[in-house]
């Protein structure tokens, strides 16, 4: 059975872990982003960490759906969607919108399914 739970005080080290299943490498300093996130959602299994999405907002109307994960031996399960329907209802009634970024096959797929629709953006690379 796999529990969602709404900013439930996060194992720190498990998330590091789920994100280094999931994605190859942990995220050193995510206390940083939690300390700033409007919720977060987890889902469990036992004392397993199998997914997490953060909703990181502008301390107004603006949230930004941010890291949705899923431990790779827990994918296809519904858990992701389930994830994100959560953030999406923790937000009503406190914006006006949420917002994703992804690629346009997670965007197409995934995300539209969860109830997203595409829009266009601009984006800079910092790191230049």
């Amino acid at each position: 059975m796999i529990r969602f739970d709404r900013r439930r005080n996060l194992d720190v080290p498990k998330l590091g872990a789920l994100f280094a299943a999931a994605w190859g490498s942990p995220k050193p300093g995510y206390e940083r982003v939690l300390a700033h996130s409007f919720t977060w959602v987890t889902a469990s299994s036992g004392d397993d960490l199998v997914g997490f999405v953060n909703v990181a907002w502008d301390g107004d109307v603006h949230f930004f759906l941010l890291d949705t994960t899923v431990h790779p031996d827990w994918r296809r399960r519904g858990i992701g969607r389930r994830l994100v329907q959560e953030a999406i209802e923790a937000c009503r009634g406190h914006g006006e919108w949420l917002h994703v970024d992804s690629d346009e096959e997670l965007m197409a797929g995934f995300y539209q399914r969860c109830g997203f629709e595409a829009t266009p953006a601009g984006l800079v690379d910092l790191t230049k």
